[in-house]
């Protein structure tokens, strides 16, 4: 067969190119984005919180890094999932509020994705869940395990170990190529599924309350379920019945969720992927009421972000450096080994810093929200430091515009109707009308209850942070820059 020394010597070359490919998939992990659905870094366990059960995500962490200081860009479902796959702020990719038909909001056609960046550089690529994003092209994925549904009590996206269980066979299969897999829950996204009368007691077994916590259950779930007198009340929330009640059952789907990664952890074991699989765990954007979820006040913008490395060095480390979700497409794209000469993303990889003391150069993040619902125009820039946030409300004169789930809760329906003039330590008024600028001292005031925009004190800080927010404008191509000259 090998008489012939030309013919010997392609069969040696082409050899050699394959078992350079066989080394370099070996060489690059897997990667498994898991995002949720609304989940605040309130209702973690290894965030604090000492009620809410969490053992699967906590166990994730003690592999792993959790990062103390990570950001969402934008508080709303669709421009912030475009931000993590773009590693554009919604400004720049096109994704300016939810994807939904009513409200019809899609990414600019000329925007090249992770997944479709993974797979021209020889990922598999699949998804499951929810998606959210458009145009499907933009964001297209090789396969779609099945699809989620945040409104859809039979959603695969509300049973989450049901989710692991599809992802086996993709994780299971023998091929040369790493895979790359988006898991993306609708916990413990509100169902706004709650019976006629707006009560949270289940009607039917099939009829969720607002958080899509189903009476019979899902398969494969071990409902945990919480007292109202147990839960925790956040400082930006009131702390009534209401609000302890949706507590509660935010609680119970976080809970749901926590199974269904620990399922998905245990395929990963299971099939001897999990030593070389990068997975990262965060959210869209906070939990969904008033105050967090739509804004970028703390609670909407802060969020959980755990990230285990193939073969960590330090498990259960803690890194302090502020990262927000525009990073996380060119870590990902870092980690896959795929460069990008000439492409203008607007994050930056922190893989060499994931597991790094005394980080330098980390240490501020900037948001960019736009709408929400198409009807809820409301434009805000936001620069975060370490101890000092500037919220720059271009459309100030507007009052605020809720979301629907937001004013439909129970915790808002009940502060309405109560007639109460305080919502956490924000006065009602004050969530519905805010001024042009909101300048924050963390430090001394981490509710932002204080704004010391129009103080003499922190005139020089105001100005020094403007000029900031608006360069990062210019930067990042916002046409929202114009606000500035043309209000």
């Amino acid at each position: 067969m090998y008489h012939n020394p030309m013919l010997r010597g392609l069969w040696i070359t082409i050899f050699a190119i394959s078992q350079s490919w066989v080394l370099l998939a070996q060489s690059r992990p897997n990667i498994v984005l898991i995002v949720a659905d609304d989940h605040g870094r309130e209702a973690v366990g290894c965030y604090g919180n000492k009620v809410v059960r969490t053992p699967n995500i906590d166990r994730l962490a003690a592999d792993g890094t959790r990062f103390a200081n990570a950001f969402c860009t934008t508080a709303s479902c669709s421009p912030s999932r475009s931000v993590l796959l773009t590693g554009l702020h919604n400004h720049a990719n096109g994704m300016y509020g939810l994807e939904h038909r009513e409200h019809h909001f899609h990414s600019f056609d000329t925007i090249r994705s992770l997944p479709v960046l993974l797979e021209q550089a020889g990922y598999r690529t699949a998804r499951i869940g929810k998606f959210h994003v458009a145009p499907e092209s933009v964001y297209h994925f090789q396969q779609v395990l099945k699809a989620g549904g945040t409104n859809d009590p039979t959603a695969i996206g509300r049973s989450p170990v049901e989710m692991a269980d599809l992802c086996r066979p993709f994780m299971a299969e023998a091929s040369e190529r790493p895979f790359f897999l988006y898991v993306a829950s609708d916990d413990p996204h509100r169902s706004n599924a709650v019976a006629a009368d707006g009560s949270p007691i289940f009607d039917t077994p099939n009829q969720p309350n607002s958080f899509g916590n189903r009476a019979q259950g899902y398969p494969g779930i071990n409902t945990d379920t919480y007292r109202p007198e147990d839960v925790i009340v956040p400082s930006f929330l009131p702390d009534t019945k209401a609000t302890r009640a949706e507590l509660a059952q935010y609680y119970q789907s976080i809970s749901r969720l926590d199974q269904g990664v620990g399922r998905l952890i245990d395929h990963l074991k299971a099939t001897n992927q999990y030593d070389n699989t990068l997975i990262i765990y965060l959210a869209d954007n906070g939990a969904a009421f008033a105050g967090a979820k739509t804004t970028l006040y703390e609670p909407g913008m802060r969020l959980p972000c755990i990230v285990k490395p193939p073969k960590p060095a330090k498990p259960g480390y803690v890194q302090q450096a502020m990262i927000s979700w525009v990073d996380i497409t060119p870590t990902l794209l870092d980690y896959a080994g795929v460069a990008e000469p000439n492409v203008n993303r607007q994050g930056r990889s922190f893989k060499n810093m994931l597991e790094q003391d005394a980080v330098t150069g980390w240490d501020e993040v900037y948001g960019s929200h736009t709408l929400h619902e198409v009807t809820m125009y409301y434009p805000m820039r936001v620069l975060r430091e370490r101890r000092f946030k500037l919220i720059y409300n271009i459309a100030y004169q507007l009052p605020f515009p809720m979301a629907l789930d937001l004013k439909k809760s129970l915790t808002w329906q009940y502060t309405e109707q109560s007639g109460i003039k305080q919502y956490g330590k924000r006065t009602v008024a004050a969530c519905l009308h805010r001024p042009q600028f909101e300048l924050y001292d963390l430090e001394n005031d981490p509710d932002e209850s204080r704004n010391l925009a129009d103080s003499p004190t922190y005139r020089a800080m105001l100005e020094r942070m403007k000029q900031k927010l608006r360069s990062f404008q210019v930067q990042t191509k916002d046409s929202w820059v114009s606000k500035w000259d043309y209000d």
